[in-house]
């Protein structure tokens, strides 16, 4: 049965480097059986954000609870519920690809051999390899199927594709990740901090995007899709002026013109049509687009 309860809820982060915020006042909550991303550029905030919520940095001030639980008093209850996987990973050298799944496997109450052995022949890793002489990708994937096969309740990823060549990264995103939700849905959460937005495009149910340390912008993902949208117009003749009130973003290119808006876009097309222009077409935004459209919202978010 699924429960109301979040798996992560963040109210008024703060992580301070010196005078640096790292992470200024940040407010999160992920319920069950959401894939949830987190965008933001390099240097927003995002991996001091998860190490926050892991107990492998401790909040300046602030609350943080995972599956309910403090990190810091029950790190324990928090860890065995959760899979982790950094953008830089590492194993012990003297141990082969086989070795390093046992060690990580004797920590776990569960660990589905099935799935090991499935992902192992998916990636092509030879168990008998000393994980000394793997690729940076081929350390990515072997962490990613530790991460896989003890069948968490929550997924922690931080930049998980890093490496991985284009057609490995898209089947592991499309098809290990969507089969880890789908065998349970109502209790296996993602929570993924990544670059490649367009890459989880199908996956992704909620997001957040940060900068500087402060939530930009938190909506669901079809909302988004609905909200913000890119018109494209051309006309016979350019307009020698063009007034759009409350346009995301106009970009002119001769007679053509591309207009971001954002949840204006009936009035906005209402504008256009009166002025007759010789093509007018509307769409939604992805969520990369969205990503890089958001940092016009800024003047919104103090």
């Amino acid at each position: 049965m699924k429960t109301d309860k979040p798996v992560i809820a963040i109210k008024n982060l703060h992580r301070r480097y010196g005078k640096l915020d790292a992470v200024n006042g940040l407010n999160l909550t992920v319920q069950p059986g959401r894939c949830y991303g987190f965008f933001g550029r390099n240097g927003a905030g995002k991996t001091t954000t998860i190490k926050c919520l892991l107990n492998l940095l401790r909040p300046t001030y602030g609350t943080l609870r995972v599956f309910g639980l403090d990190p810091q008093r029950d790190e324990v209850g928090v860890k065995s519920r959760l899979a982790y996987v950094p953008d830089m990973v590492a194993f012990y050298p003297w141990m082969t690809v086989s070795d390093a799944l046992e060690y990580l496997a004797s920590f776990r109450d569960r660990w589905n051999r099935d799935i090991e052995r499935d992902l192992l022949d998916r990636f092509r890793l030879d168990p008998k390899q000393k994980t000394s002489t793997l690729s940076k990708g081929q350390r990515t994937q072997l962490a990613l199927i530790g991460a896989i096969c003890p069948e968490p309740e929550l997924l922690v990823l931080d930049e998980p594709t890093s490496g991985l060549d284009p057609i490995i990264r898209r089947e592991f995103i499309e098809t290990v990740i969507g089969a880890y939700q789908s065998s349970d849905p109502e209790h296996r959460t993602v929570f993924a901090s990544t670059h490649l937005i367009s890459e989880f495009e199908g996956l992704i149910d909620e997001f957040t995007i940060i900068d500087g340390g402060r939530e930009l912008l938190t909506m669901e993902a079809d909302a988004a899709r609905d909200r913000f949208r890119k018109i494209n117009v051309r006309f016979l003749q350019p307009p020698e002026s063009l007034a759009l009130a409350g346009a995301l973003d106009v970009r002119k290119n001769g007679r053509e013109i591309e207009i971001l808006a954002n949840g204006n876009s009936e009035q906005l097309m209402e504008t256009l049509r009166a002025m007759k222009p010789e093509d007018l077409r509307c769409a939604s935004l992805s969520l990369e687009e969205i990503f890089v459209a958001s940092g016009k919202l800024k003047p919104a978010f103090p």
